[in-house]
């Protein structure tokens, strides 16, 4: 009975992984079987590509051991892959010094989603999203903006189909670089490759008619936008204000529950005052300690911490955590979100 009950589980982990494979290739935003409990566990980190330098490895080895503690299903990035100026063609060293060679521990051999910073946009940024790196390392997964959607109904009574699994997780990702309008402006001192968007009027259009269009359509019990870019910071960047003016509004209109991004490169949690929106910062994952944006907006404020480190999301059909860890593999914050209300966790640091 435990030898049958054992492979059935591997069998539905096997299903699970081909439906995501299949609903990424063909950016149908399925629903994909998840854990035997329903659960989706997620490592989220940014800003981290340095080749191992500025604690990137000290991150990287406290990730392996918290993913490994916590089964995750995969890891997001929130961008700033590749710094300084992100890659310089598909066969960039790079990509294995910054990537393949740094998170090596086998809890972290679990499929990237990765969106493009503006350090990303400063090489050739059609590398990074070019499959051929999937070919050198499997779990790289990078677009532009996408979706994905996850089932949280226990397997096996729910396989991709939202008829039987009314309760969904649903991650939109947006690229957010040519949002900004100082990476357009001429002359600058920096290059960034704008090869896909331009015109840009029309790339940013469409970006946002697709996002309102998703969102207008879902029946999502949890949404969460991911971008590079801060929408709410006291960081360094401070606000994203472009976002602010065009995103925000789209993200409050169908009360997206989550904006996560990097950017600043700190642990960050701010709650709207006017709408159900968190937003979270994860742009810990190498070189950090900017300090607060002077003059920066406090209101909302839960928690800032001016360091390395991540974050893990734990959601399942009733409830959602936000757990931040330092680069000690201490828990420095924990919010948790249900249908019903918000609470919000400080650990003794």
């Amino acid at each position: 009975m435990k030898m049958s009950s054992t492979l059935t589980m591997k069998f539905q982990s096997q299903i699970a992984v081909i439906a995501l494979l299949l609903c990424f290739f063909l950016s149908c935003g399925q629903l994909v079987a998840k854990q035997a409990d329903g659960s989706l566990n997620i490592l989220v980190v940014g800003d981290w590509g340095r080749k191992g330098l500025c604690n990137q490895s000290q991150v990287a080895y406290q990730m392996g051991k918290i993913a490994e503690d916590l089964d995750v299903d995969f890891i997001i990035s929130t961008g700033d892959n590749f710094y300084e100026d992100g890659l310089t063609g598909v066969s960039a060293p790079a990509f294995l010094q910054s990537f393949s060679q740094i998170y090596t521990a086998k809890s972290l051999q679990k499929p990237w989603y990765a969106v493009l910073g503006n350090h990303d946009y400063r090489g050739d940024v059609l590398a990074q999203l070019d499959p051929v790196l999937k070919e050198i390392d499997s779990r790289w997964h990078c677009q532009r903006s996408f979706t994905l959607k996850y089932n949280l109904c226990t397997l096996p009574f729910s396989f991709a189909n939202d008829i039987e699994c009314p309760s969904t997780a649903e991650l939109y990702f947006v690229d957010t670089t040519p949002f900004v309008d100082k990476y357009w402006e001429i002359p600058n001192e920096d290059t960034y490759d704008w090869r896909g968007v331009i015109p840009r009027d029309t790339y940013l259009r469409h970006q946002l008619q697709d996002l309102e269009t998703a969102l207008r359509s879902s029946n999502g019990t949890w949404k969460l936008v991911i971008g590079h870019h801060t929408l709410r910071s006291v960081g360094d960047h401070g606000d994203t204000e472009e976002l602010v003016q065009q995103l925000l509004p789209i993200l409050e209109k169908y009360n997206v529950d989550l904006y996560v991004n990097g950017h600043d490169h700190c642990l960050e949690h701010i709650k709207s005052l006017t709408s159900p929106v968190q937003f979270l910062t994860s742009g810990g994952g190498s070189k950090a300690w900017r300090g607060m944006k002077k003059d920066a907006d406090m209101n909302g404020l839960e928690m800032y911490y001016d360091g390395q480190g991540f974050m893990i999301l734990k959601i399942n059909q009733k409830h959602l955590y936000a757990i931040f860890y330092d680069i000690e593999g201490s828990i420095i914050h924990q919010l948790e979100i249900s249908r019903n209300h918000t609470t919000f966790m400080k650990e003794e640091m």
